[in-house]
């Protein structure tokens, strides 16, 4: 075989060769998306960020809005204080003036409205009429009665059979008789008129109450409580209530039918200027004579005029006895 042979008889080895892209694979584009999705986090993060010192500076502006304008340090160094905060720690100068111009007598909180003193029958006739549009606002237009009376206007806030004021043998009102009191308290925050509370129960008793344990008298007494704090919730100011008590079953307005739903019932006793002074008088001690009823007055004597009265009374005493 000739040398020219052989080489036609080679065997020629093709060595495939992966493309040069390849050698790196398709890891950079993998790569480039994580490093996209990580700026975009941080664009987001930063998005996010500015909002909020957006809206704080915003709300600090608000705060700030009594400077006048060009009053004080700069407002974007004075709202950021050493801590990065955009609300400013340092104390806000005083100014003479308001947003519009108002003095600091201005500011101030508005008085008191002036308060109506109902102590005669067409004026009670009003505010018994305004008493009993609140009623009807609340639902609970067949649950109250007025009468006008000598000591002032009588309010009685009673059981029907149908509803009740307080779930039966406790001091927890329904939510319309809540509602009903809270009405009532601004309108008895303007009226100069103090009022007495008393709470009635039925004649029905406890099962098994000793004499320290629950009874109509303490039922009563808390139901009483419990309509003075809902009238003061609503706005009633304190010194309208003279008296908080409870009598139990011992004024029932059914006498007839002592266990009638009309007998549980809260009275508030709109009294009169002169019953009011009247009855803090049989209380306390009146500064000065206070007319109990028509004629007749209630004071206390001096101390002084007292003691000697006792000291007569001691020296005739032997004598008196001798005879």
């Amino acid at each position: 075989m000739s040398k020219h042979d052989k080489h036609e008889e080679a065997v020629i080895k093709r060595v495939s060769r992966k493309h040069d892209d390849d050698g790196h694979g398709g890891g950079w584009k993998v790569a480039f998306a994580d490093f996209c999705l990580a700026l975009m986090c941080l664009f987001m993060l930063l998005w996010v960020l500015s909002a909020r010192d957006s809206e704080r500076a915003s709300q600090a502006l608000a705060a700030g809005s009594q400077l006048d304008e060009g009053a004080g340090p700069n407002m974007g160094e004075s709202m950021r204080s050493a801590d990065g905060s955009l609300i400013s720690r340092e104390p806000v100068p005083a100014t003479a003036t308001g947003p519009a111009g108002e003095s600091a007598e201005q500011r101030r909180e508005p008085a008191e409205p002036v308060k109506r003193r109902y102590d005669t029958a067409d004026d009670q006739e009003d505010l018994s009429q305004l008493l009993k549009q609140l009623s009807e606002q609340s639902g609970l237009a067949g649950n109250l009665m007025t009468a006008i009376t000598p000591q002032g206007l009588r309010v009685m806030l009673h059981d029907t059979d149908r509803r009740g004021m307080f779930k039966l043998g406790s001091a927890v009102p329904s939510e319309r008789f809540s509602e009903l009191l809270r009405r009532m308290g601004p309108l008895f925050a303007r009226i100069e008129n103090q009022m007495l509370i008393v709470g009635h129960t039925d004649s029905l008793q406890y099962s098994h109450a000793g004499p320290t344990g629950q009874s109509n008298w303490s039922l009563s007494s808390n139901r009483a409580m419990v309509a003075r704090a809902h009238l003061l919730a609503g706005g009633m100011p304190g010194e309208s209530i003279l008296q908080v008590v409870g009598m139990a079953d011992r004024a029932p307005v059914d006498a007839g039918h002592p266990s009638a739903a009309v007998n549980r019932r809260i009275e508030l006793l709109i009294l009169t200027t002169s019953q009011a002074r009247a009855t803090a008088a049989m209380f306390g001690v009146p500064g000065e004579r206070v007319p109990l009823t028509d004629g007749v007055d209630s004071t206390l004597p001096e101390r002084e005029a007292l003691q000697q009265l006792r000291n007569r009374l001691s020296e005739g005493a032997p004598a008196a006895a001798g005879r």
